[in-house]
């Protein structure tokens, strides 16, 4: 199967009772090819409106950092554990997210097949390595996930964007390390891939916002 006959597949997904109170499943963005993937824990008010991961203010914070890291979001792939927006943006359970990430994840990876994946935030940690692990204690190390995949933990962007003063400085700079040694393993693996386009693209101009079709 290819990624786009995935997306279409994804399109038509009712598997779950969050999909009747999103506008439709929030799929990923950027290239197939890539050898990193970025995964987050769901879409918010802002993804479930334009049907892209990751656009709203955590996704404009993370565009900064890679950035900053030598990446930008159409060279590597974004993507979530949880396809459509929990009700009231509230945090997708433990079950959602093992229920979601099987049904769709686990075939976007297989597909993609990535050298390294990056979970953002405690929800992605806990699917892609286990329940145990804490992203305050884990974020940083390297594991394996279930597939065999390279993976590295740090912390979600809306995380970040709750933080403020000296806290915030120190996170961020956390995050910057922890991309930066994702990327350099992205690199050792794939060593002709180009992460980094000269502009950052913008999101808002590659997609329009949906309408809800009230399934």
């Amino acid at each position: 199967m290819e990624l786009q006959d995935l997306e279409q597949e994804l399109a038509r997904c009712s598997a779950c009772p969050l999909r009747k109170d999103a506008i439709g499943p929030v799929g990923w963005y950027g290239n197939p090819q890539s050898p990193i993937v970025f995964v987050g824990e769901g879409p918010g008010g802002v993804e479930d409106d334009y049907g892209c991961p990751l656009i709203g203010p955590s996704g404009q914070l993370l565009d900064k950092a890679l950035w900053a890291t030598k990446m930008t979001r159409d060279r590597v792939l974004t993507t979530n554990i949880i396809k459509c927006r929990p009700k009231n943006n509230r945090t997708p359970d433990a079950a959602e997210a093992s229920f979601c990430g099987k049904l769709w994840l686990s075939m976007e990876l297989a597909i993609i097949k990535p050298k390294v994946v990056v979970a953002l935030g405690s929800v992605a940690l806990h699917y892609l390595g286990n329940n145990d692990m804490r992203i305050t204690r884990d974020r940083g190390m390297w594991f394996k996930t279930e597939q065999g995949i390279d993976c590295i933990a740090t912390y979600h962007p809306a995380y970040l964007l709750r933080l403020y003063g000296r806290e915030q400085v120190a996170a961020k700079w956390d995050v910057f390390h922890d991309l930066e040694a994702a990327r350099e393993r992205a690199a050792l693996l794939a060593p002709d891939y180009v992460f980094m386009s000269e502009e950052k693209p913008d999101l808002f101009k590659l997609f329009k916002k949906r309408v809800h079709d009230y399934l």
